[in-house]
């Protein structure tokens, strides 16, 4: 029978025990159940509802339990319904009766909230630590190519001159983002749902303070029928996942482009590609191009969990298992992208040869050239209005701005004097010299902040798996008893 099988005088049929069954995902749980379910014996016989030796007994047989999931020595099958299910089960058999007292003042509602609560803060720390990794792979990229020149684009047409390197910077202050976005995500995970019980609290005094301090929360929940049918914190770390994935998929669309031969602005390494089964002569960013379609699923699966969360009346509800392999899935697809895309950055080959070229090609000067005229106290507008005509005349003629002489400038404006016609895309890049531009000194200096601001948030990911309780430490610490 079911733990809840007491009143029931039949077993479920087979289809709707294989269909309920959960254990097949959320048997990755097993570590956070085993702490959740540690720190709740050691609370237990803190204030005195477990005996000493019944506590004991129960941490030594959860120790063994975790020796045989970590071997996968234990029968994972759908007859166990779900891994709390097969973690009590094992535990009753190694040590008898006093298995079922673990289970006192908590409901596999509450256990499985806090479970998914574990679950999320070590995946915001694993996902912080992939995202810094990225964010050093640009700063190297940009280090190494700090006064290269290419082109900026606007709707995917020249634009201005750009450094590379800054450009590359674009990207950190993306994932820089992103960190911050699961810091305050894991503020609003950081909390201890234990003690709620299946929905109204537990009969017994229970210290939920004790619990939080064993298992590493800030806090504790204030609300017992919230806490056991919340997955806000769930819904939110989806959604700074989502941003991830889109910031990864623009990465990946600009490397598909700029590696083509249209563009030729960087080679990725061929570690990171593949070829044609066809044409020979074809070396395909499949790498990229899969990051980038992995954007749909992650996506989809933020879509899905606010689905299954907005029909649900309070508190819990079944539907809540369709919480965790949406969850896992997004989780395991960011790491692993993330990582993916460090190491095509890391070993991108960028065309200097090319990039210097394209960066004034396409009339990308146009600009400066009427900067210029407005410095010489032509209203903006007018200027722009001017080398516009510029612009018209040099295409009908098949010419390039800087191919115009003084004496072509001056033709369309007066105010143009002989410096106008020297000028350069270092030129465009050096005026840029306001904070955030794109001035090699500018460049240089936020580069140098954010390598300064990458070992602040280095530091705070330490400082917050310096809070997640051990495992083991939860298993073998002696009791604190009264």
């Amino acid at each position: 029978m079911k733990q809840w099988g007491g009143r029931f005088t039949s077993s479920a049929a087979p289809s709707a025990e294989a269909f309920g069954a959960s254990i097949s995902f959320d048997c990755r749980l097993w570590p956070f159940d085993l702490m959740g379910s540690a720190a709740h014996c050691r609370m237990l016989a803190h204030t005195n509802i477990l005996t000493p030796r019944d506590a004991q007994s129960i941490l030594d047989g959860l120790g063994i339990v975790a020796n045989e999931l970590a071997a996968g020595q234990l029968d994972l099958s759908e007859k166990w319904e779900d891994i709390h299910t097969r973690v009590e089960s094992r535990l009753g058999e190694l040590i008898g009766a006093a298995a079922g007292r673990l289970h006192t003042a908590r409901s596999r509602n509450d256990q499985v909230a806090l479970d998914v609560r574990l679950f999320a803060r070590a995946a915001i720390a694993d996902e912080i630590d992939a995202l810094i990794g990225i964010q050093r792979a640009f700063l190297d990229l940009a280090g190494s190519n700090m006064e290269v020149l290419m082109p900026g684009f606007t709707h995917l047409q020249h634009a201005q001159p750009v450094l590379f390197s800054h450009h590359m910077l674009a990207y950190v202050e993306m994932f820089d983002r992103d960190a911050a976005r699961l810091l305050d995500c894991h503020e609003r995970t950081d909390v201890l749902p234990l003690g709620s019980g299946a929905l109204a609290g537990v009969p017994y005094p229970i210290d939920r303070q004790m619990t939080a301090r064993l298992l590493g929360f800030s806090r504790i929940s204030l609300n017992s029928i919230d806490a056991v049918s919340d997955r806000d914190f769930v819904a939110e770390h989806l959604a700074a996942l989502a941003l991830i994935a889109m910031h990864l998929s623009r990465l990946a669309e600009e490397l598909v482009l700029w590696s083509t031969a249209e563009f030729g602005f960087v080679t990725i390494d061929e570690g990171y590609t593949t070829g044609s089964s066809i044409m020979p002569q074809k070396r395909n960013p499949d790498l990229a191009e899969l990051v980038r379609g992995k954007t749909g699923r992650v996506f989809g699966h933020l879509f899905s969990l606010l689905t299954t969360l907005k029909g649900q009346p309070l508190a819990y509800n079944k539907d809540l298992q369709e919480d965790k392999e949406a969850f896992f899935d997004s989780v395991d697809t960011i790491t692993a992208s993330l990582g993916i895309m460090k190491e095509m950055v890391q070993g991108l080959q960028v065309h200097v040869e090319t990039t210097g070229p394209s960066a004034v090609s396409q009339f990308a000067l146009a600009t400066d050239y009427a900067d210029y005229l407005a410095k010489k106290g032509l209203p903006f507008r007018e200027a722009h209005g001017i080398v516009g005509q510029l612009v018209k005349t040099c295409e009908a003629d098949g010419r390039r701005l800087e191919d115009l002489s003084l004496e072509d400038l001056q033709a369309i404006s007066p105010l143009f004097e002989s410096d106008a016609v020297s000028l350069s895309a270092h030129d465009a890049v050096a005026a840029r010299q306001v904070p955030g531009g794109t001035a090699p000194d500018q460049v240089r200096s936020a580069h140098t902040a954010a390598h300064s601001r990458l070992a602040e948030r280095t530091a705070q990911l330490a400082r917050l798996r310096a809070g997640f309780p051990s495992l083991e430490t939860l298993l073998t610490r002696p009791l604190d008893v009264t």
